[in-house]
Parts: structure tokens; C-alpha cells; sequence
């Protein structure tokens, strides 16, 4: 029996080095950078959370349908984490992270990608969201 090794999702961490500290530091841009980052990436947008700290520094999430976008900044470090984590096929998280790197005026950075999921399925196409019933999956009502 052949398996061949798949990936529910991809998720792109990134490290943001001397971005514009004034972007950073702005709860309405962090936001408005996060989703337009998942739209130019063509995610299906949930919900959106952003927090803005005292005296500095903005934290915030974009839910997906296809798993999430978030971002973490240190403007007195010129300094932002992010975190991209998209599931299946349609979404690239590059698309995403080039969008925001561009916003933040990033001057330098690092990443890592990392297969999420990754699993043996012998000769079967890997769903990231497969039918509940066929696959045997509880189905929870929030």
C-alpha cells in the first residue's frame, strides 16, 4: 500500500525588523493591515480582534474559515511577529505576509514555514475541512 504525506495547512511565522513604528503602534492600520492581508489572499474572513496596549504595542487576530492570520508589535523595537496559518489548497500565505510586509515598511526580515497536519493517507485525497458524517467527526454546535 502506497501513502503519500500530506499537510493540512501551511503556517509562515515571520519576524519584522525596523518596520514604521507609528504603523505599529495604531490599532485602526494593525486592523485594517489584517484584512486586507486575508482578503488579498482571498481567505474567508470570520471575525477579526485587535487589541492595543498601554503605553505602546498592538496584538490581533483575523479569524479564517481556512485557520487564521495574527500579528504581535513592539513599536519601541520598530519590531512586529507574525503569525500565518492558512489551511488546504486555495490560500497561500505568502500572499498575505508580501501584502503586510509591504504595510509595515518592513526594512528587514525572517521566516520559517512549517507544514501543520501532516499526515499518512493511504491513496486518498487530504481534506482540511472533510464531510463530518463520512469522516466520523463529532459536529459542534457553539
Amino acid at each position: 500500500m502506497r501513502f503519500k504525506l500530506k499537510a493540512l495547512g501551511r503556517h509562515v511565522l515571520a519576524e519584522m525588523y525596523n518596520c514604521n513604528s507609528e504603523i505599529l503602534n495604531n490599532q485602526k492600520e494593525i486592523e485594517d493591515i489584517l484584512i486586507k492581508g486575508a482578503e488579498v489572499a482571498k481567505a474567508t474572513i470570520i471575525k477579526t480582534i485587535v487589541h492595543k496596549f498601554s503605553p505602546h504595542g498592538v496584538s490581533g487576530v483575523v479569524i479564517i474559515a481556512e485557520s487564521h492570520l495574527s500579528i504581535h508589535t513592539w513599536p519601541e523595537y520598530n519590531f512586529a511577529a507574525l503569525d500565518l496559518f492558512t489551511c488546504g489548497e486555495d490560500i497561500d500565505p505568502w500572499v498575505a505576509f508580501d501584502y503586510i510586509a509591504k504595510r509595515l515598511q518592513t526594512q528587514n526580515y525572517t521566516t520559517m514555514e512549517v507544514k501543520r497536519g501532516s499526515l499518512h493517507i493511504p491513496n486518498k485525497e487530504l481534506l482540511h475541512k472533510p464531510n463530518s458524517a463520512e469522516h466520523n467527526i463529532a459536529k459542534v454546535t457553539v
